[in-house]
């Protein structure tokens, strides 16, 4: 599992989809419940599972973001 924590949303996409992880589901970190709808203006906060865990390619993979500068 790639550490993606720090990166701008649509680039740890790209990272997980070439480690072969493409069950990727996305949460606003700030619990507002908003859909990150322009991914390179959020960046990751927090992912699960975590960074250096063995996973299957069919793992769920959730990344918590935030906008930037909030």
């Amino acid at each position: 599992m790639p550490d993606v924590v720090g990166h701008n949303h649509q680039a740890a996409q790209n990272e997980m989809q070439a480690a072969g992880l493409f069950m990727l589901h996305e949460v606003d970190a700030t619990g507002q419940g908003r859909m990150l709808l322009w991914d390179r203006n959020w960046v990751v906060v927090r992912q699960r599972p975590a960074p250096g865990t063995r996973v299957p390619e069919t793992a769920t993979i959730t990344l918590y973001s935030k906008k930037i500068g909030e």
